[in-house]
């Protein structure tokens, strides 16, 4: 498939689109307990009414994209907590009903949609360890794409405008997820969690951008997760590396303790980075953890002078 001839990658052609920010920081803002291994997951089946409306403030504060809840929403995680496979696959898809409720009930109309990517996190999240920062777990590429391969099916079935491959550590679990992906009739967007100029793993960013240069169902490649300092370069890197729209949304700067189960330091999140990001071929912008609405607000006002 080519993704440039889905609508998404048409509105990506007539300006950049607005991601919203972190789901989990802004459950907690409503009161939510996230001290959980299934993370926001837990509530698709406990408070699924949390998340619409979580997701609707985004929306509010002007997201253009609503990012699903699934990112932590895993087979092996569920059966966990007792939760049989058919069950999963319907919070999986419960998921994607969320956020496109959410995206209908925010008025954007035909002339101003608001889109829903739905979230593949990597193996490592699964684990609730902080394995998504480091990479590195000892499988096979071919391990992973069949750990991915049933999520990735049972959301693209539930029928989001993208996939959106996230946080992924390392380059060999990016080429599980692309080969996962092929087929699944959705256009998806890779975005690596990373440390400097290196994947979490290590590896170059130009080599890591490279898998996606030529794969026609990839609509956008960059980072997410990360420092807020280390996206400038990396929004360069993936426009220089594959020539396609280029993906950011860091997180607060805050560094999260996996141990401790928390964050640390300050935010060093600043909207007006945008520009920077916009001018260097960055079409879809956002926050990720810790980054909560009154900030997208600002993002969406920084974006929006800057294409008047």
């Amino acid at each position: 498939m080519s993704a440039r001839r889905t609508p998404l990658a048409a509105a990506l052609e007539e300006g950049p689109l607005v991601l919203d920010g972190g789901l989990s920081n802004q459950l907690e803002a409503q009161g939510c307990d996230l001290s959980d291994e299934l993370w926001s997951a837990r509530l698709l089946a406990d408070d699924p009414r949390q998340i619409e409306a979580a997701h609707a403030a985004y929306a509010r504060a002007g997201a253009r994209v609503l990012i699903t809840s699934s990112y932590q929403a895993t087979y092996q995680g569920f059966a966990r907590r007792g939760v049989t496979e058919k069950e999963a696959t319907g919070l999986l898809e419960r998921s994607v009903e969320l956020a496109r409720r959410a995206a209908e009930g925010a008025g954007g109309g035909v002339d101003r949609p608001v889109w829903v990517a739905a979230s593949v996190g990597p193996y490592g999240a699964m684990l609730a360890d902080g394995s998504e920062y480091r990479g590195r777990y000892g499988l096979s590429v071919e391990e992973l794409e069949r750990f991915h391969r049933p999520r990735i099916e049972a959301l693209a079935a539930a029928g989001p405008d993208v996939l959106a491959l996230e946080t992924v550590p390392d380059a060999d679990e990016a080429e599980a997820l692309l080969r996962a992906v092929d087929g699944c009739g959705v256009p998806v967007w890779l975005s690596y969690s990373i440390a400097g100029e290196h994947t979490r793993a290590g590896q170059p960013l130009r080599e890591a951008f490279a898998l996606a240069a030529g794969n026609g169902q990839v609509l956008a490649v960059g980072v997410n997760c990360c420092e807020p300092g280390d996206a400038d370069r990396a929004v360069e890197i993936a426009a220089e590396a594959t020539g396609k729209p280029v993906v950011v949304y860091p997180n607060s700067g805050e560094e999260w303790d996996a141990r401790a189960r928390g964050w640390r330091g300050r935010s060093t999140f600043d909207p007006a980075r945008v520009k920077a990001w916009h001018d260097a071929g960055a079409r879809l912008i956002g926050g990720c953890c810790r980054v909560g609405p009154d900030r997208i607000a600002e993002l969406a006002a920084v974006l929006a002078d800057d294409q008047t």
